[in-house]
């Protein structure tokens, strides 16, 4: 176990953690871990089955007596998000996790911690080996690619898993049950831009706007923090139109789920337009740490000479033409992007938002990916087509991707029901019911397993998708005392 874990409790949960921390799992590269667990489970009697998907089910039979009940599924994911601050040097393919215990918290100070979804897959497994736990037959399924655009779950094939209720561990609010989420598809836009070369007299320039405290898509998309990438098009927009701006090159965001905490362009400005530009760029650093100052208050944007201007090789660069750098900047700069209705049923929840997450524009090559989310399906699929429609008025390829469908909500669920006469047993006061603008797989495991009864529970965790992410110790123990809890009764319902 990682040294920072030994004395946390519940020890075999923030064990297992330890070894999801251990074993790098980025989206697409989950393979490792998926063995380790396989050989985990026979040594221990527990079956495996990989699906044709890549997905990971467990079984373990029912506790002696136990055998006439509904089988029981834990679910979760087993990839993350990957996300590091500029500067610190980490391979997520193939580093650990460096996490710190502190103030009751365990972090991952310059990247990811991947709580989500670890601490859930970790709550299952601890499940499946905890002696003397009576509980009803058990499956845990342990979907792969979640974040990338939850292919595991999409290729689950019907009558994969046999039990009739199911517990999704990847929410990350304590003291709530969710019993909907929402779906999601991705808009695509690229553009090949014509480009030409540079003239003397220009100066390359690197302009970064940095400091944002960037966030999960959906849950944090309503907290008003800047978008590295919408502010780098306002900033170099404005710029453009003072100024003969040239732009070579344009950055930003690593994960259409993450909301971007940085963004970078070369650009190329003639030599006598320098002495005004420092006062610019202080200007606009000023205006955007008074404009975010409850939210993002450590936003910064910079510009420095770019290192291919000492190389002498900035005749050599390309940049677009200026039409083609109008046409872009306008649309990056007034492309919809946050919240887009809030919810009418579930007060202070987001209804329907976009993301502009991933952007690249290299060699004339222009790229931009948004998550769209919402509570409504057809909502979602609105607004994604409006991005597309508002991208092909710039001229500009589009087209959406990688739907999925959220997960309505049943107030009426039995395994709602149980959980909350469990919680207000074990916590003495009920549970909020909560839904969750964010894409669990619930949604695409009903359309593959239309019996299951669902709900979702999860521990505190906080920054989830971005750098600094941390889990709160003691909300993951309540979470272990509720799913044993849970477990016991529906043993003997």
């Amino acid at each position: 176990m990682n040294n920072n874990f030994e004395n946390l409790q519940p020890r075999s949960v923030w064990a297992h953690f330890a070894t999801l921390c251990a074993i790098p799992r980025p989206s697409y590269k989950e393979a490792a871990l998926r063995e380790h667990l396989i050989e985990w489970a026979q040594a221990r009697g527990i079956e495996s089955v990989v699906d044709t998907a890549g997905n990971l089910v467990l079984k373990k039979p029912a506790s002696p007596g136990c055998e006439g009940q509904p089988g029981v599924i834990l679910q979760g994911h087993l990839d993350m998000v990957c996300q590091a601050n500029t500067g610190t040097q980490h391979d997520f393919g193939r580093d650990p996790i460096n996490a710190v215990v502190r103030d009751g918290w365990v972090q991952a100070e310059n990247t990811t911690l991947g709580a989500d979804n670890g601490i859930g897959v970790a709550l299952a497994l601890a499940a499946l080996e905890e002696p003397g736990l009576l509980h009803p037959p058990l499956e845990v399924l342990l979907t792969v690619n979640e974040e990338s655009g939850m292919d595991g779950a999409r290729g689950l094939l019907p009558g994969t898993l046999h039990g009739t209720t199911l517990i999704n561990l990847d929410t990350e609010e304590w003291g709530h049950f969710y019993l909907g989420c929402a779906g999601g598809v991705d808009v695509e836009v690229s553009h090949a831009c014509a480009r030409e070369d540079l003239l003397p007299g220009y100066v390359t320039m690197r302009m970064e706007v940095s400091g944002l405290r960037g966030g999960h898509s959906g849950i944090d998309i309503h907290l008003g923090r800047g978008n590295a990438i919408k502010l780098l098009a306002e900033a170099l927009r404005d710029l453009a139109a003072h100024t003969d701006l040239r732009l070579i090159a344009l950055h930003g965001g690593s994960a259409r789920n993450a909301i971007p905490r940085e963004a970078f362009a070369v650009c190329a400005l003639r030599a006598d337009a320098l002495a005004k530009l420092e006062e610019w760029v202080q200007h606009r650093h000023e205006a955007w740490q008074q404009r975010f100052a409850a939210a993002d208050a450590n936003v910064s944007f910079a510009c420095r000479m770019d290192e291919h201007a000492h190389a002498g090789e900035v005749l050599e660069m390309k940049a677009v033409l200026p039409e083609e750098r109008d046409r872009l900047l306008a649309f990056i700069d007034t492309c919809a992007n946050g919240v887009s209705r809030m919810s009418d049923d579930f007060p202070g929840v987001t209804d329907t938002s976009s993301n502009l997450g991933v952007l690249v524009l290299e060699n004339g090559a222009f790229k931009a990916t948004f998550k769209v989310r919402s509570l409504r399906d057809v909502r979602a699929d609105a607004l994604a087509g409006k991005l597309v429609s508002f991208a092909v008025s710039y001229g500009l390829h589009a087209w959406k991707d990688g739907a999925y469908p959220g997960w309505t909500p049943n107030p009426s669920s039995r395994m709602l029901a149980l959980c909350q006469q469990v919680y207000t047993a074990e916590f003495g006061q009920p549970a909020s019911l909560q839904v969750i603008h964010a894409g669990l797989e619930c949604g695409l495991l009903a359309a593959s397993h239309p019996q299951l009864d669902m709900i979702s529970f999860g521990p505190d965790i906080r920054g989830a998708h971005a750098p600094g992410e941390m889990v709160e110790i003691a909300s993951v123990g309540r979470c272990w005392q509720l799913l044993k809890a849970v477990l016991q009764m529906l043993a003997k319902a």
